[in-house]
């Protein structure tokens, strides 16, 4: 053997030994020795304590996932007990986080590449506690540094994990920004359930990848926006968070206060919360309980529960966007149909849609126009009540939460439910918020065979809020009107109206009682009685019928009314009921900013019939609690009708066009040929005559 083969040989032996040394060295070394200096370095890192507090072991196997050469190079599979992570010094946990166990297996080959590749982790009871503060500190923000570069650039190291498991897991959270204090644990369910047999094979668009299988269970309780919250539900594994091209299955069934939500469905790239695509069916008591838990304004409802399809783009630049669709849905006995999206954005949020609904009772949805609702709580704020002395109601709109979103939105339902006896349908109406304004243009409906038709602006930004309404009701059939009154099912009449209102005021009776405007309304062809007034609870309307005509039902020819409003009085200009007796005219005021009433009541009697009444009436009082008598000034003798039929041209004129005949109806009805006989010039008597 020469020389060079001796020193060869003599290098790879010795190469040989110390790698047998290394190996041997590397299988026994007691690893604990390192976890002072492990727990040192982690713990300056991160800026936080970290220790590995019980064993630390390096054991050497050959992987079971590699092939041909590969499978003979063994992998460092590392295990430490109790690992804890400090927390920060404000937080209320001792600990950050803590770890009864933790395995991995690293694979040796990639680090010469700068990759670190874990084919498996396994967690055994993790525990973590995150809390943030109001001034937005988290205990989840780490104040990570490198020992190795003092520069900003991105590590080229790149960290591989294919699977991570744990037998049972606890998350506490805290959050003072979202109100929440909450507590969940995380179970594995043992065997991976397939997405379709949680969420239904339907509930996957053709051609959408198949998303994960559910891996792990979940609970959840504690409290949301002080409400106490509690539910369950499933989730994909845990890699499957880092997917971003294939859904993550999510599933749950929460309850906060007394609504309760089931979802079930998928998260698109689940650590940004990119996109959310679900079946959702919620339900509650009121939809007021929501505005705490989504920041949206909704009316104080009877319980409701609505189904559909939520999706969500959280990552929009302009704002997260939120489709509600094809949901079905009840408030109380009335159904609701159609689409909503609600769009996160600047100025403010903003609702759309478009409903439908084949059945609205407005006992459900009064809230919406300021009635309280039957299933509805009652105000708790004992200024809100309504006062036994008012008839208007005095209930303040909630003008405040109208800045808080912007909306347009669009409804129509076949039929209305509004009591017993008032027929209506065919609502249409579009709603408007923006910046605090709320226009209901149109908010039409059809009742008694006729119409109404309705224009509603209030703008609630301003303080106190100013408001405008423009009515017209045409072709209301009065046996319709009156359905439960027997004397009117006789009657062919119908009746015609305008109204025009502006006025200042945060409730009904604070609105009207600042209001300017008119009111026109014609009556042709009715009946009227004592049984009638009873029926409308209008017991001084009873007095007065009394007074008149006795207990018999008389016809109305026709009845008149232009009176206008200025500053929340309302004067007649003319208020007229012509009968098959007599003519009646009303004079005086009706005060809506303290409910009074002075109202002077004129019979003139027709023909030979003569009026035990020799004396006109009056009517006094409030709206709450009128009072009638008979005026002691004898009545003046004068030719009949000459004082009523001396009226002014102006508000005939306005009258005459709110006659229009219904389709094969002669246009001459009784009203057109009283008020066309009113236009017409009155001959005063000869002086010294009087008339008779």
């Amino acid at each position: 053997m020469t020389r060079t083969k001796k020193i060869v040989g003599f290098t790879l032996g010795t190469l040989l030994l110390l790698i047998v040394v290394l190996v041997v060295v590397i299988a026994t070394f007691d690893w604990n020795r390192v976890k002072p200096t492990i727990n040192e370095k982690v713990s300056e890192a991160i800026g936080r304590p970290f220790a590995i507090n019980g064993d630390l072991t390096v054991q050497w196997r050959r992987s079971d996932t590699e092939s041909g050469w590969r499978h003979w190079v063994p992998w460092p599979h590392v295990a430490a007990n109790d690992i804890v992570v400090g927390n920060t010094d404000w937080a209320k946990a001792p600990q950050f986080a803590t770890l009864q166990r933790g395995e991995f297996s690293l694979s040796p080959l990639p680090l010469i590449s700068q990759r670190v590749v874990i084919r498996s982790i396994q967690l055994t009871q993790p525990s973590a506690d995150l809390q943030r503060l109001k001034d937005g500190r988290a205990n989840w923000d780490f104040n990570i540094k490198s020992a190795a570069s003092d520069t900003d650039e991105p590590s080229k190291w790149v960290l591989d994990i294919n699977e991570i498991g744990f037998d049972k897991g606890r998350v506490g959270f805290a959050d003072e920004t979202l109100q929440a204090d909450l507590e969940v644990l995380i179970d594995p369910l043992g065997k991976p359930v397939p997405y379709p047999e949680i969420a239904g094979a339907a509930a996957l668009p053709e051609g959408a990848p198949i998303p994960k299988d559910y891996v792990f269970g979940w609970a959840v309780k504690g409290k949301y926006k002080a409400l106490p919250l509690k539910g369950e539900g499933k989730i994909g594994g845990m890699l499957a968070l880092r997917d971003a091209d294939t859904p993550f299955p999510v599933q749950a069934d929460v309850s906060v206060g007394d609504t309760k939500a089931v979802v079930v469905g998928t998260v698109t790239e689940p650590l940004n919360l990119g996109a959310l695509d679900v079946k959702l069916k919620f339900s509650g008591k009121s939809m007021a309980d929501l505005y705490p838990l989504i920041g949206v304004a909704l009316p104080d409802t009877p319980p409701y529960s609505t189904d559909g399809r939520l999706v969500a783009e959280l990552q929009r630049a302009e704002g997260a966007r939120f489709k509600y669709e094809n949901f079905n849905g009840r408030v109380g006995q009335s159904d609701l149909h159609g689409s909503l999206t609600f769009a996160l954005g600047q100025p403010r949020p903003k609702l759309t849609g478009e409903l439908t609904s084949k059945q609205l009772r407005l006992a459900d949805l009064g809230p919406l126009v300021g009635v309280q609702s039957g299933g509805a709580k009652k105000p708790s704020d004992e200024t809100k009540k309504q006062p036994a002395n008012k008839a208007l109601p005095v209930s303040e709109f909630r003008t405040e939460r109208w800045r808080d979103m912007d909306a347009d939105v669009r409804l129509k339902a076949g039929k209305i439910e509004h009591g017993d006896s008032l027929p209506l349908s065919d609502l249409n109406v579009h709603a408007v918020m923006d910046a605090g304004k709320l226009t209901l243009d149109p908010l039409n409906f059809a009742m008694a065979g006729g119409s109404m038709n309705t224009t509603i602006q209030l703008d609630g930004a301003k303080t106190p809020m100013t408001g405008r309404v423009k009515a017209t009701a045409r072709r209301l059939r009065l046996k319709q009107l009156f359905s439960t009154t027997e004397s009117m099912q006789k009657s062919l009449g119908q009746m015609n109206g305008d109204v025009a209102l502006t006025g200042t005021g945060n409730s009904v009776a604070a609105l009207l009682g600042s209001s300017n405007g008119e009111l026109k309304l014609i009556v042709n062809d009715g009946v009227i009685s004592r049984s009638l007034m009873e029926i409308a609870g209008l017991n001084v309307g009873n007095y007065v019928i009394s007074k008149l005509f006795g207990d018999d039902e008389v016809a109305i020819n026709c009845g008149v009314t232009d009176a206008g409003i200025k500053d929340g009085l309302l004067t007649t200009r003319l208020f007229l009921f012509d009968t098959e007796n007599a003519l009646i005219k009303i004079d005086g005021t009706a005060n809506f900013k303290n409910e009074a009433l002075d109202l002077d009541i004129t019979p003139e009697s027709k023909g030979f019939r003569v009026f035990s009444l020799r004396s006109p009436l009056y009517v006094e009082g409030t709206f709450k609690d009128p009072k009638a008598g008979v005026k002691v000034v004898p009545l003046a003798a004068r030719g009949a009708g000459m004082v009523v039929l001396g009226a002014a041209l102006t508000p005939v004129a306005g009258l005459l066009a709110l006659i229009a005949p219904s389709a094969g109806e002669d246009e001459e009805n009784q009203c057109t040929t009283l008020l066309r006989q009113m236009q017409k010039p009155v001959k005063a008597p000869p002086p010294g005559k009087r008339a008779r």
